[in-house]
């Protein structure tokens, strides 16, 4: 049978845009539909936009900080509106890349919504953004679904009065006080952007703890971290209602009592699957009750010929590991060589609050899972702050399995922690041992260096048991 395509790509985000870039240098026939924002959510909604926005809320600590270091310069106020108005056209520009990429590669692009209606046909409604445009079908050998996912809103009344990371980016006027429900990483992440630009900001999330899945000891770091930012924080709580004030504000109850009054609410309770309008049902493809579609080792969904990748799967649900499953997939379809090889498993994880926080491997509590564990743990004023006289302490910590010595994970909160567990992920990755790090040469004086000194074992954790 002859098909218009050999691969038809729904979604133009990260995961998407490498399958169909990656395919089409195979030689494969390549199309792409993107109904809302060539970059996907990483692009527009996410990541990038994210990071300027932390960027900016950090400039007023550097003003303060300064004067410890002989400058007199003043705080200033931070302009909103030029700020959402630079950051708007830097995704404009890195929009344009998305498309230029996909256009130099020889790939099909469709603007508009992209149902499946069989195994290898799909039909394409015209989006908005393009109005004078007819619906048409379209067919392809192989599909993949890359459409991501969107947030999770409780169904608690008075929910339509609150906002979700999508409007974030876009707010008119900054909020003088914002409640902020959830303590994953966008709930964090914005608390501290929030703050940083001079809001009051009250975070409130149902564990004891922020960032749940996160190494304990850096939970606790960042908890105390929270607070010296100034972050009003309200744990083991959820809300129950929000009620629209007759001053245009808003109230706030939680599920103790306590009544937060305040002029944005903002959710970060989670993402799902955006597969509605899909087709799946129709299709056949296999979910699960959150929408999450299910793949096999290879991508592969419930139907031969069908594949999604990245955040709708919701394996893990990282931008780098949507670009690698796309990578790999258009490799094993249409590559001559085997595919590359990626470690899913110790894939680095950072959340930029400030100061910063990054992880890679396991957990204390996931290592001692399997055997003995040595854990070494530093802790120590960074050079800026002793003469900017801020409180803020780095915490770095390593997990070493007491058998083989391998450095299991590796953990940090602090300034350019990112940055730096980038690096250590690659000795991380090689299963390097303690001895290994203990021989490298540290580069004085940085952050950095401590996690090649840090000579004494802080505990030993015994394996864990039942």
């Amino acid at each position: 049978m002859s098909y218009d395509f050999d691969l038809f790509v729904i979604g133009a985000g990260s995961g998407g845009v490498r399958c169909a870039r990656i395919a089409a240098a195979h030689g494969a026939r390549v199309a792409v539909a993107e109904s809302r924002h060539w970059g996907g959510t990483c692009v527009n909604l996410g990541c990038v936009p994210k990071k300027l926005m932390v960027q900016a809320s950090d400039y007023g600590d550097w003003v303060d900080d300064s004067h410890g270091f002989g400058w007199s310069t003043r705080r200033g106020h931070n302009d909103w509106a030029e700020l959402i108005a630079a950051k708007d056209r830097e995704i404009a520009r890195l929009n344009g890349i998305y498309v230029s990429m996909l256009e130099k590669a020889d790939v099909a692009l469709f603007t508009g919504h992209a149902t499946i209606e069989d195994a290898h046909t799909l039909r394409i409604d015209p989006s908005p953004l393009v109005p004078d445009a007819a619906p048409r079908r379209v067919t392809a050998r192989r599909i993949v679904i890359a459409v991501g996912s969107t947030p999770t809103m409780p169904a608690i009344p008075g929910i339509g009065h609150a906002i979700s990371s999508d409007q974030a980016f876009h707010l008119k006027e900054r909020p003088a006080r914002v409640c902020m429900v959830g303590g994953g990483y966008i709930g964090v992440e914005f608390a501290g952007i929030f703050r940083g630009l001079g809001s009051e900001v009250d975070l409130v999330y149902r564990q004891n703890l922020p960032l749940r899945g996160f190494d304990s000891d850096l939970r606790h770091a960042l908890h105390d971290a929270i607070d010296l930012r100034g972050i009003r924080q309200h744990v083991g709580v959820s809300p129950t209602a929000i009620d629209r004030l007759e001053d245009d504000t808003f109230a706030v109850t939680l599920d103790n009592g306590t009544r937060i009054v305040t002029d944005c609410v903002f959710f970060a309770t989670g993402r799902h699957p955006k597969v509605t309008g899909l087709g799946l049902i129709e299709a056949g493809i296999a979910t699960q009750e959150n929408g999450r579609i299910i793949v096999d080792a290879n991508s592969e969904t419930s139907v031969p010929g069908i594949y999604a990748i990245g955040d709708v799967t919701n394996r893990l649900n990282l931008t780098p590991v949507a670009i690698a499953e796309g990578h790999i997939l258009a490799d094993r379809l249409f590559g001559a060589t085997p595919p590359r090889q990626w470690s899913f498993d110790t894939t680095p994880k950072a959340v930029f609050f400030t100061p910063t926080l990054a992880s890679v491997g396991q957990t204390e509590a996931e290592a001692a899972q399997h055997g003995d564990v040595d854990v070494y743990v530093s802790r120590f004023r960074p050079m800026r702050n002793t003469l900017s006289g801020r409180e803020q302490r780095t915490y770095m910590k390593l997990v070493v399995d007491q058998a083989s010595q391998i450095v299991r994970g590796a953990h940090m909160l602090g300034d350019d922690a990112p940055e730096i567990m980038q690096g250590l992920a690659i000795a991380v990755t090689g299963e390097l041992t303690k001895a290994d790090w203990d021989r490298t040469i540290g580069i004085h004086p940085t952050a950095a260096e401590e996690f090649v000194t840090m000579r004494t074992r802080t505990r030993v954790t015994p394996r864990a048991t039942g």
